[in-house]
């Protein structure tokens, strides 16, 4: 841990400790996007809430995350309206082009009122991250370079034994630590139980702009390989975000090992034409080189006791629903909302959480599997698609976007409410 990220961590400690009072201890496990969130509204809520996270500080950069529909009227209620749009990409559209870059389709921005291909709220996942932390930190307990090693729980609450050595008991303790999350395999069972491959690999990794990118996304795909590259812009104008997706129907690289999965990529996307060998040429000087296969999470239950599941710990729809983003933050406000209605009582409170979020879950996964499908390299054998001009994708288009209810919890504490951003009425589903 360097000097900088000790002091960060050794800062968030102390503030924590400063602000704790009687409500419901609840741990968190993972600071990236559903763990702050969810820290936001147990706050709100009238909890003590505690986050801890195995990475020595915020991790920066990432994908470009979007949020569309019922996500926006939570950023809305959450105050946070104008600091995220002040962070983000602004991105005007994309581009889909040939081999020689000639333009075959555009999708704008503001197509679908916003919540379309192209969202009005794209961000960085390492942006709107720093956005949830900024806002939490001084009433929420943040311990960075550290991760829960046991657990044990009974009628009246959790025990926790976290790597460093720190034991301490909390009422409730929530795994929002992503696709592979450690928590899950601990309290749940192994990952392979849970975790379900859609056939691709996704690669991205930031590049200097030395392409031209001016607030347009480009993307190219090689129909005879199922295989894509694409380059978006960011806010810094001098570098661009560059991605990769590859049909792989297994996967067996360790989704720690940075430099298999660097051999991985260079071999998958050999031969790919456009701008493929440029962007390959900064694959070794990047700092944010992530890969990993392209999966869902899928559960009949998202708590055991007095342990939860959010995001995509839970129910990763994977980055082809677009929608990973939006069930993490609409599933922090109704788990806080539904936990706190019940009088923190686990049994209800996660289960009229999973009630009320399933629905809305199956549907983005749905769309998940549906769009990976359409990137499988047509075989003899290959199932037709679907006809995604029919009334029934829009109808279910609009149930991944806008299908579930936010109640507005009136019953509950609302002891952290933003100066000037009252609880807003139900959106309608």
């Amino acid at each position: 841990m360097s000097v900088d990220d000790a002091e960060q961590e050794h800062t968030v400690r102390t503030a924590g400790q400063k602000m704790r009072g009687s409500g419901p201890r609840v741990l968190v496990a993972g600071a990236s996007i559903a763990g702050p969130a969810l820290a936001h509204w147990l706050r709100r809520r009238g909890a003590e809430v505690t986050v801890v996270e195995r990475a020595p500080g915020l991790r920066p950069g990432g994908q470009a995350v979007d949020a569309r529909g019922v996500a926006k009227e939570v950023i809305g209620r959450m105050g946070l309206d104008a600091a995220v749009r002040a962070a983000c990409t602004d991105t005007a559209g994309a581009h889909t082009v040939d081999a020689d870059g000639q333009v075959l389709e555009t999708f704008r921005a503001e197509d679908d009122g916003g919540d379309g291909f192209i969202a009005d709220i794209e961000i960085l996942r390492g942006d709107l991250s720093q956005v949830l932390y900024d806002d939490t930190r001084d009433g929420v307990e943040y311990i960075f370079g550290d991760r829960i090693a046991e657990l044990a729980q009974d009628s009246d609450g959790a025990d926790v034994v976290f790597a460093g050595g720190n034991r301490r008991r909390f009422d409730l303790v929530v795994g929002a630590d992503g696709l592979h999350s450690e928590l899950r395999a601990m309290v749940f069972g192994p990952h392979e139980r849970f975790l379900r491959h859609l056939g691709q690999v996704l690669a991205f990794y930031s590049v200097p702009n030395e392409f031209g990118l001016d607030r347009w996304l480009l993307e190219y795909q090689d129909q005879e390989s199922g295989r894509s590259a694409l380059l978006r812009p960011i806010q810094d104008a001098t570098r661009a975000m560059a991605m990769f997706y590859a049909a792989s129907a297994d996967f067996d690289v360790d989704h720690r090992d940075v430099a298999a999965q660097k051999r991985l990529l260079r071999e998958r996307m050999a031969g790919l034409g456009w701008l493929t060998p440029d962007i390959l040429a900064h694959l070794d000087d990047t700092p944010d080189f992530y890969l990993d296969q392209v999966a869902q999470v899928v559960m009949d239950r998202w708590s055991s006791g007095r342990v939860g599941l959010l995001g995509d710990a839970a129910f990763s729809s994977s980055p082809m629903s677009g929608q990973g983003t939006g069930l993490a933050l609409v599933g922090a406000y109704l788990l806080a909302g539904e936990l706190a209605a019940a009088g923190w009582d686990p049994d209800a409170g996660f289960a009229r959480y999973e009630a009320r979020m399933r629905s809305f879950v199956e549907a983005n996964q749905e769309i998940g599997r549906l769009n990976a499908r359409s990137r499988d390299v047509p075989g003899p054998d290959t199932e037709p698609l679907p006809d995604f001009a029919g009334e029934w994708f829009t109808e279910l288009v609009g149930r991944a976007i806008n299908g579930v209810e936010l109640p507005d919890y009136a019953e509950v504490p609302d002891c952290a409410a933003p100066a000037g951003s009252p609880i807003l009425p139900p959106a309608e589903s």
